[in-house]
């Protein structure tokens, strides 16, 4: 079920999302949810990152590299 939520924001911020809205052909709304379902993948993912890196580490894996040739 959706919900509405009010939030304030800048007017140049409107604008820019006003813009990009008709340039893109969707609901400014749209451009507002698909943004944030981003932030709350990256959030989760740096939550998740942070968790694990300790035992990462521990086992030697520092960068992507390390990952792909273990």
């Amino acid at each position: 079920m959706n919900q509405a939520i009010t939030i304030r924001i800048p007017e140049d911020m409107r604008n820019n999302l006003q813009e990009i809205s008709k340039s893109e052909g969707k609901p400014v709304s749209d451009l507002v949810r698909e943004s944030l379902k981003k932030y709350i993948s990256v959030y989760r993912y740096r939550k998740l990152r942070n968790k694990v890196l300790p035992f990462a580490e521990a086992q030697g894996i520092l960068t992507d590299e390390d990952i792909y040739n273990t």
